[in-house]
């Protein structure tokens, strides 16, 4: 199934023992990334500022493909800056960061996409057709094209940066520091959740949206331990953004985007948050472990790194 290296010897946290680990090396982006991010969660919060009335205002102004230009660069620039970073600083190579296979599995990275991609789609259409009235056909042929091309440059690097920090860079310097799977899993998830706290989305559905957030961190985080590479996480993560970008927006999301529909109506926390975590991801991972035939679970999870 593309792997280029015996599960037995795969070790993806101690993937970053082939570079200089240095832990004090970890300081630099963490407080600068969580600073950062904790100054805006503070501002929002203590302000009570409603991030979707920013996000229209600015739409106003510079227009919706601007306006996400605007949103998603920041990330885009601190993925490029991440990576470069680890490379000179940590003198750890791009794969040994990627996988612990002996080169990066692309045939992952796009399995995982199309997989999630289908899915997407295949909800929206069909909550489409079941609720007509909660949805706006909003496609602009001119305007959505132009969304398409900055989409599919701005996201991925937007995704890979989350991915990077939280499964790759953090999961294995805090894995190999404390020698623990299991406080690498739950600390890099529960930081992932808490870093969308200050998302327009929470204001609309409320604190329970953590609980989607929280379960996707350790989705991804699950994934990519037990297949020993961060390959899944890096498809799925793409096509979950991309595809919600390019198909569905709303009026109360980070992403106000010239979408193909545009959804009116009101979030369900059943199926907008406990569903996906209690249901599909489970049904995803199993699909994962029967393709790439994991095994070895409570090692790979909750194991020594």
């Amino acid at each position: 199934m593309g792997d280029t290296t015996s599960l037995k010897t795969a070790n993806f946290i101690g993937q970053a023992r082939q570079g200089s680990l240095g832990y004090w090396k970890y300081l630099v982006p963490s407080i600068l990334f969580f600073g950062f991010m904790g100054l805006n969660i503070l501002t929002v919060i203590l302000l009570d500022i409603d991030q979707a009335q920013l996000i229209k205002e600015q739409i106003d102004r510079v227009g919706a493909n601007w306006a996400f230009v605007i949103t998603v660069s920041p990330l885009a620039v601190f993925c490029l800056l991440l990576l470069l970073y680890i490379k000179h600083v940590h003198k750890q190579s791009l794969t040994s960061l990627t996988t612990s296979r002996s080169k990066i599995d692309w045939s992952r990275v796009v399995f995982s996409f199309v997989v999630i991609s289908l899915l997407i789609i295949s909800a929206t259409l069909y909550d489409y057709y079941s609720n007509p009235s909660n949805y706006v056909f909003n496609f602009e042929p001119v305007r959505f094209f132009i969304l398409f091309g900055i989409a599919i440059i701005l996201i991925p690097l937007q995704t890979s940066f989350e991915e990077y920090l939280f499964r790759a860079y953090l999961l294995q310097g805090v894995g190999s520091y404390f020698k623990s799977r299991l406080l690498a899993l739950v600390l890099t998830s529960v930081l992932f959740g808490v870093m969308h706290i200050a998302n327009p989305e929470i204001n609309k559905i409320g604190y329970v949206l953590l609980v989607s957030y929280i379960g996707t961190g350790f989705f991804l985080g699950i994934i990519t331990l037990m297949d020993e590479g961060l390959e899944l996480a890096l498809g799925f993560h793409a096509a979950n953004n991309l595809i919600t970008v390019l198909l569905v927006t709303s009026d109360w999301t980070a992403f106000q985007t010239n979408s193909i529909l545009r959804y009116i109506g009101e979030p369900n926390q059943v199926f907008d948050i406990f569903i996906p975590v209690l249901v599909i991801y489970p049904l995803i991972i199993l699909v994962f472990s029967k393709k790439y035939n994991w095994s070895n679970w409570k090692q790979k999870l909750t194991g020594k790194a």
